[in-house]
């Protein structure tokens, strides 16, 4: 029996080929789903759809191959195998595509001249106003940020002041905004920066 005699065995296919198939598939749609999930927040109408419309065609032959093939059991665990994988790459994924920008106010009770600084030297631009907590007086900055660069934000915030509250929102629409420029000098900048306020 030659290999290709040996792959169309109707008790191979049932077995092994077919739940390969179903899981294989299971993993590509649900990834996708969440894919058109992300272009759906973030306003890409027009992927979105097109996304969708793979999506569902391939979630079709998975379950068309399901149906043909009821009193298999093998399929059912493929199936579900499948969605659960899926779903933790669909999760990486997104984690990695960081597509979209954020907004990040920060509440400190510290002079906030140094966080401005810090973080217009990296070239994101600032928004700062008084405000009133619960037993003093506070300082809120607002920044929007690529969520690719959130992690960056946050530990300048966090060196800054390690007791400063901050929180974080998706940003869905913006009429303008602006974006920092790579600097090969701004680390320089930077450290230089705190280095003549720790000297102070």
């Amino acid at each position: 029996m030659d290999f290709i005699s040996f792959m169309m065995n109707s008790e191979f296919l049932g077995l092994v080929v077919i739940p390969v198939f179903i899981f294989l598939a299971r993993i590509l749609d649900v990834t996708m789903g969440t894919i058109r999930i992300i272009f759906i927040s973030k306003g890409l109408k027009y992927l979105a759809p097109l996304v969708g419309f793979f999506e569902v065609l391939v979630w079709l032959l998975a379950i068309t191959q399901i149906m043909q093939n009821l009193t298999n059991f093998i399929n059912y665990i493929a199936y579900a195998g499948g969605f659960a994988i899926g779903t933790f790459f669909g999760i990486y994924l997104e984690s990695k595509l960081a597509m979209g920008y954020l907004s990040v106010v920060t509440v400190t009770k510290k002079d906030p001249t140094g966080l401005i600084e810090k973080l217009e030297i990296c070239g994101y631009k600032t928004t700062s106003i008084d405000a009133k907590g619960k037993k003093s007086n506070v300082e809120m900055v607002f920044t929007i940020v690529k969520r690719k660069r959130l992690r960056r934000v946050v530990n300048i915030i966090k060196n800054f002041d390690p007791r400063a509250f901050y929180s974080v929102e998706d940003v869905k629409y913006m009429h303008e905004i602006h974006l920092p420029h790579a600097k090969r000098h701004t680390r320089r900048r930077l450290l230089s920066l705190m280095s003549r306020r720790k000297g102070k």
